[in-house]
């Protein structure tokens, strides 16, 4: 008997479960609610479903492409990985602290640029699916990332609602929580590829 496909998926459901989870703190589309507020009061409308697809575009190109773009200037995933840690890090203290180490300015419209690039697939979610893909197979980042399109897609389409029944205090409560949890994974991967440098 011979086998027409040699093609093995290592699907691991606790590998979708921390990449959603990591994904899900870093692009922190609930935080992002008052901003998404602001932007569909300005210009009276977001395009939910353009910029959830193209968000997702960006993310998976970014998973496949960005290590070929490392290899192109001599740098390898461990070490992408350990940088990405700090930022990981950095970003932690930030929703655990309430402060803000880095800002981008505000966009000015609610056009799939920057609500898709700035908001959703910013510098932090390409830093992390690179740290990801160090330490996880590429289709359990990709289902993760699905996961989260739908997430932010469903909070684009009723933040007006979900701010109502959450209140700035239930958002705050989450992003503190989810910072924890990053904080944790930001050591835990530092400490998962540091050695791979030595």
């Amino acid at each position: 008997m011979t086998k027409c496909f040699d093609m093995t998926f290592n699907f691991d459901f606790r590998e979708i479960v921390t990449s959603g989870m990591i994904l899900f703190a870093v692009i922190d589309i609930i935080g992002s609610i008052p901003i998404i507020i602001g932007l569909r009061n300005k210009v009276g409308h977001i395009q939910s479903e353009k910029a959830s697809i193209v968000a997702t575009l960006i993310m998976i190109s970014f998973l496949f492409i960005g290590e070929e773009i490392l290899n192109l200037i001599g740098i390898d995933v461990n070490s992408f990985a350990v940088a990405g840690a700090f930022i990981l890090f950095f970003l932690a203290i930030e929703m655990i602290l309430g402060i803000s180490l880095y800002k981008d300015d505000e966009p000015e419209s609610a056009s799939i640029v920057p609500i898709a690039f700035p908001l959703i697939a910013g510098a932090g979610t390409m830093t992390s699916l690179l740290s990801l893909r160090a330490e996880f197979h590429v289709e359990n980042i990709i289902i993760a990332i699905f996961i989260n399109i739908i997430f932010v897609y469903i909070v684009l389409k009723s933040s007006k609602r979900i701010e109502y029944i959450l209140g700035s205090n239930g958002i705050n409560v989450i992003r503190k929580v989810f910072g924890v949890i990053l904080l944790a994974i930001a050591v835990k991967l530092f400490a998962a590829n540091i050695n791979q440098l030595f």
